[in-house]
C-alpha cells in the first residue's frame, strides 16, 4: 500500500496519492485481464507461463512502491489574487531541506500539465509547487469583464516563491523553475531579480509574448543555469531559443524537437522530455 503524508504550511490542504500510484495498478491489472483473455481463447501457449510468476511478482512490487504525495494549495498574490496550486513533496527525509521547482503553465490551459513532471521530480528528490496563473483552472480571475493583464502574471509566480520559503523543508538557494510558453517568459522575468533561483527551464519561450520581452531578462540572469526547448514546426520559439541561449556567460543548454508543437503539449508528444527535465534540475539544483 502506498505511503501517505501530511504536510503543514499550506490551506485548503487535500491529501491524495498521485497519478503515478494508478498507473502501476492499471499495468498489474492488464496484464493479467491479458492472461485471463489469452485463457479464455485458448491461446495460453502464446504467453511467457515459465515467466509469469516472476513477472507478476515484480507487478506486484511495482504498484506497492510509495508514490510521490501531493496536496492542494492556496496562494495570495501581493495584488490580492487567490491562486490553486498542487504542492508535491520530494521523497527524502523531512529533516533535510530538498530544492523545489516552480511549474508554470501555457496561456489557455492548467497545472494539470505538470502533472507527470512534479510526480518525477518529487520522486527524484525535489520539491514540486505547479500553480493555475489567474484566471485559470481553478485560479480567479481578478476582473471576469476585463481582459487578462498578462503583465501581471509575474505576480503569480512571486507568490509562489515567496509560498515555498514559508516552508523549513524547502532549501532558500536552491529554487528553479520551468515555464511553458507565456510561463517560459514570466519564468525569465521573474528568475531575473531573484538570485535564489538557480535554474530554469524554458519550453517554447519567445523573445516577446505580447508585450513581455525577455532579451534583457536573460542578460541579467548572467551565470545561471537555463534549459531551453523548442520543436522545429515552432519557427518563432527555435529562433528565440537560438538567440536568448546565446544571453549571458553560464550554463546554457538546447533540445530542438520535431513534431512535439508548442508549450506544454509537447511533454505528451515527446515521452523522454519529462525525464529530460528531471535530469536537468537534478543536475543544476542537487
Amino acid at each position: 500500500m502506498a505511503s501517505r503524508h501530511t504536510f503543514k504550511g499550506g490551506s485548503h490542504g487535500r491529501l491524495f496519492v498521485a497519478s503515478g500510484f494508478s498507473r502501476k495498478i492499471s499495468a498489474a491489472q492488464t496484464f493479467f485481464r491479458l492472461k485471463a483473455e489469452a485463457t479464455d481463447r485458448r491461446e495460453l501457449e502464446h504467453l511467457p507461463l515459465a515467466r509469469a510468476p516472476l513477472l507478476i511478482l515484480l507487478l506486484v512490487a511495482i504498484a506497492a512502491a510509495p508514490a510521490a504525495a501531493a496536496t492542494d494549495v492556496s496562494l495570495a498574490t501581493a495584488d490580492g489574487v487567490r491562486l490553486a496550486g498542487t504542492f508535491y513533496q520530494a521523497a527524502r527525509s523531512a529533516a533535510t531541506p530538498a530544492p523545489a521547482v516552480i511549474l508554470l503553465h501555457m496561456l489557455t490551459r492548467s497545472k494539470a500539465d505538470w502533472d507527470d513532471v512534479a510526480e518525477r521530480l518529487a520522486s527524484g528528490g525535489i520539491h514540486a509547487l505547479a500553480i493555475d496563473f489567474r484566471g485559470h483552472g481553478n485560479s480567479r480571475r481578478p476582473m471576469p469583464d476585463e481582459p487578462l493583464d498578462l503583465g501581471r502574471l509575474p505576480l503569480d509566480a512571486e507568490a509562489a516563491r515567496a509560498w515555498l520559503l514559508t516552508r523549513a523543508d524547502v532549501r532558500r538557494d536552491r529554487l528553479g523553475i520551468a515555464g511553458a510558453s507565456v510561463g517560459a517568459n514570466v519564468a525569465v522575468l521573474v528568475a531575473s531579480g531573484d538570485p535564489q533561483i538557480r535554474s530554469i527551464a524554458l519550453l517554447s519561450a519567445g523573445a516577446d509574448y505580447r508585450g513581455l520581452r525577455i532579451d534583457s531578462a536573460m542578460r541579467k540572469y548572467a551565470e545561471r543555469a537555463a534549459l531551453f526547448i523548442a520543436s522545429r514546426e515552432d519557427p518563432y520559439a527555435s529562433r528565440s531559443m537560438r538567440e536568448l541561449s546565446a544571453t549571458g556567460p553560464g550554463l546554457r543548454e538546447t533540445r530542438l524537437l520535431d513534431g512535439a508543437g508548442h508549450g506544454t503539449v509537447m511533454l505528451s508528444r515527446d515521452r523522454d522530455l519529462p525525464a529530460v527535465l528531471v535530469d536537468w534540475f537534478q543536475k543544476t539544483l542537487l
